[in-house]
């Protein structure tokens, strides 16, 4: 039986080690922010869920109210933010009926940092 050297062996685990690293940084994780104590005080009517990738969740309680005062200076609180906000892109989904709606709003901002709410508004 042939025994490898401690050398040989490390070398192996730094080559294997390296390999995995190859095609680029880690993508972040996704957290989910707590927002149930602050669903109603953040401009839409609820605020369901908030997610975030390569942000704080601070950061992402900003852009919603952000992005809720560019949808009501586009129109009230059914309006629509065509705009970037807080450098971000967003596009937004929305479900409903004539009196409350739902919505998801994914925003991006580079390849690395994602925000996503949900949120019911009454109208």
């Amino acid at each position: 039986m042939r025994r490898s050297s401690p050398a040989a062996v490390l070398l192996v685990a730094v080559v294997a080690g390296g390999a995995a690293g190859v095609g680029g940084a880690a993508t972040p994780a996704t957290k989910t922010c707590d927002v149930t104590a602050k669903a109603q005080q953040l401009g839409p009517s609820y605020v369901t869920s908030l997610k975030v990738r390569g942000a704080t969740c601070a950061a992402g309680v900003q852009l919603v109210r952000a992005y809720y005062r560019c949808r009501v200076r586009a129109g009230g609180v059914r309006g629509r933010c065509h705009a970037r906000v807080l450098r971000y892109v967003c596009h937004e989904h929305r479900e409903g009926i004539s009196i409350q709606f739902d919505a998801t709003v994914t925003c991006t901002r580079g390849t690395s940092r994602r925000i996503v709410h949900t949120y019911t508004q009454n109208a």
